[in-house]
């Protein structure tokens, strides 16, 4: 079964959070290489994006579709969220960049708070794989 398989038997609350998420992401990143003083921040979310998905492949391939996969997002988006925090200080980020990067932040929060209970889980001995 290929990832994308194993996502498609999560429920669909999820699946729609997943798109969602993707979404404000992409959007993101499009939408700050507009303003000279977040090009760079685009370019970091960028390389981040782009580190989280080989590592999700390279971990399902060795464990499964387990909760500890969430371990993933923690290692990557946790520098990436204390990052974007400090970067909401600079007063060179007008206003409709600033929501763009709150917007970010809360949609990495929401996501980590269900990585983080997941790899809990996980680490707390709930192994089974979440193939439905």
């Amino acid at each position: 079964m290929t990832f994308d398989d194993a996502v498609a038997t999560l429920p669909q609350w999820v699946q729609i959070w997943i798109m969602m998420l993707g979404v404000v992401i992409l959007g993101s990143i499009v939408i700050l290489l507009f303003l000279k003083a977040t090009r760079l921040d685009a370019a970091i979310i960028t390389i981040a994006m782009a580190a989280v998905y080989p590592a999700m492949m390279w971990l399902y391939a060795q464990v499964g579709f387990v909760r500890l996969l969430g371990i993933v997002h923690v290692i990557i988006w946790t520098p990436l969220v204390i990052y974007l925090w400090r970067r909401l200080k600079d007063a060179e980020i007008i206003t409709p960049f600033r929501q763009v990067i709150w917007l970010l932040l809360a949609t990495l929060c929401i996501s980590l708070a269900f990585d983080v209970t997941d790899v809990v889980r996980y680490l707390l001995g709930e192994r089974a794989s979440m193939v439905s």
